[in-house]
């Protein structure tokens, strides 16, 4: 697998090939690198991304807008209490855009339940509406798809990751979100290049591992718009 440090700057695409073995995955997130295959709808060889410049929400960073704060009680957030399901949503056939194929799933059941990957899900009346799941290495959460089935259901994931994974103020801690979108950015996604991504993530790698559903979340940051 070739190491992030040496793909041309700019270039998002860095490797391709290699297995979904959970060596293999963690390997990859260790040295900043994610799996996404190169053909349609992910189907096809395995390509290994690092974006530069890459989607971070560094500790301190979150942001939440007044509307946003208005409908957080409106669900509930949980955590790896319905992976399967969280995993099913992102891999919805339906969606447009969607990568996620049956061994993507396959591979992440097992980091699960490994207790590498982890689901955040949000439910509304006792239904799952939204939620996310990524990989928790040491101080790095490396997002990697999330899903919504009513409004503001996947930002809440987000808002409830984020209070969790940086609850204990540990600055060394980054939530890795690929790519960041404009959506992204206004909840306080910045965008570093691959040098600094691969300097921090060194960093974060240092800090201990989070038991994200035993964390007490703290408040989410207040902002004026």
């Amino acid at each position: 697998m070739l190491d992030a440090a040496r793909a041309t700057p700019g270039e998002d695409l860095v490797a391709a090939g290699a297995d979904l073995e959970p060596g293999t995955l963690l390997a990859a997130y260790r040295l900043g690198l994610f799996p996404m295959g190169l053909g349609a709808h992910g189907e096809g060889t395995t390509g290994w991304w690092s974006p530069d410049p890459r989607g971070v929400i560094p500790a301190g960073g979150l942001r939440v807008r007044t509307s946003l704060r208005k409908v957080l009680g409106r669900f509930e957030v949980t955590v790896d209490t319905a992976f399967a399901d969280v995993l099913a949503g992102c891999a919805d056939p339906s969606r447009e855009g969607r990568w996620i194929t049956p061994e993507v799933e396959a591979a992440y059941t097992v980091l699960h339940e490994l207790g590498w990957a982890h689901s955040v899900e949000v439910w509304q009346d006792g239904a799952l509406v939204g939620g996310l799941y990524g990989v928790s290495v040491g101080g790095l959460f490396a997002g990697e798809s999330m899903f919504h089935r009513v409004r503001d259901a996947s930002k809440v994931a987000l808002v409830g990751l984020v209070t969790r994974f940086h609850a204990d103020g540990d600055p060394r801690r980054i939530v890795d979100v690929q790519w960041a979108t404009d959506h992204l950015r206004r909840m306080g996604a910045q965008e570093w290049s691959r040098e600094l991504y691969r300097e921090r993530l060194a960093t974060a790698l240092t800090a201990p591992q989070v038991d994200l559903a035993r964390v007490q979340p703290v408040p989410a940051p207040r902002t004026s718009t």
